[in-house]
């Protein structure tokens, strides 16, 4: 017997029309104003992450932001070891790194401080502003999705700080790495030092762009719920899609060493893997589904 269910509304209608808590249909003006207090309480949180950062800048500068460009970061020691326990010698081992920064601008230092704690206060806040969006978007959600989206902040959040740390402890250390080690000409004429504001966009581009890109299966799971992507068509475009990550990890590497590019491209085609297998399990759910209504 085939199903006479109507087409269920789409969710940007759906928010629209989602009620208030007293069962009464919120306006576009109502929309505004809790849109508005989620944006507050987020600022609010944020701020605080911020404001906690700059009180302890010069620790979080000496011991996080300049530590991947020392010699002694865990990160060196680590692959050194590594190489001489799988008896390949010293294949892991990076040489020395030595970045003197200098400053351009009387108000490099205290700008620099501004733009770490401001950046610094977005990836300690992620989970609390991902959980206000949710917020908002909760209402205009079915019984059955808010049930299949439990977890999503924990996921999303281990999927973001995923990124980042990869960043952080592998690309950025490799990055500077090279940077710092790469000679032009061979008469000494050029003197590597960099500006502290080019150090920390650097780090910062490497540390969020990899935070971002490692969202992608959450992001095919998610247009796979709303019917937007399936996994033949993954699959169909898997060559295509390895193009586009071949280029995003060049975009996320501010080195040309292939090397990095790797190490970002390797985790993002086996990130495109799973969200293929997260795509596949939803459309096997939807066909159950459809089968028990029809």
């Amino acid at each position: 017997m085939a199903s006479t269910a109507e087409p269920r509304p789409s969710f940007l209608k759906r928010l629209r029309s989602s009620e208030t808590d007293d069962g009464a249909e919120m306006s576009f003006i109502d929309h505004l104003e809790a849109l508005r207090w989620h944006l507050v309480r987020g600022v609010i949180a944020w701020l605080a992450c911020v404001i906690v950062i700059f009180l302890n800048i010069d620790w979080i500068f000496d011991h996080v932001i300049y530590a991947p460009a020392e010699s002694d970061f865990v990160t060196y020691g680590f692959l050194c070891n590594l190489g001489h326990t799988l008896h390949i010698g010293d294949a892991l081992c990076m040489p020395p790194v030595n970045i003197p920064l200098q400053g351009n601008t009387i108000s490099g230092p205290f700008m620099s401080a501004i733009s770490i704690s401001m950046i610094g206060g977005v990836i300690l806040a992620f989970p609390y502003l991902f959980w206000e969006l949710w917020r908002f978007i909760k209402p205009a959600l079915s019984d059955k999705e808010v049930r299949y989206s439990r977890g999503s902040i924990f996921w999303v959040s281990v999927c973001f700080f995923s990124g980042a740390a990869f960043g952080y402890y592998l690309l950025a250390p490799f990055t500077f790495n090279f940077l710092a080690n790469f000679n032009l000409g061979t008469r000494g004429a050029y003197k590597y030092m960099p500006t502290l504001d080019d150090f920390i966009d650097s780090l910062n581009n490497i540390v969020l762009g990899c935070g971002i890109a490692f969202e992608l299966p959450i992001l095919a799971y998610v247009l796979a719920k709303i019917g937007l992507v399936s996994a033949p068509l993954l699959r169909k475009i898997r060559k295509y899609a390895f193009v586009v990550i071949l280029l995003l990890a060049a975009i996320i590497t501010p080195s040309p060493d292939w090397t990095s590019q790797v190490l970002v491209a390797m985790p993002l085609l086996v990130l495109y893997e799973i969200g293929v297998l997260l795509v596949a399990g939803v459309d096997k759910k939807r066909a159950r589904e459809e089968k028990q209504w029809s």
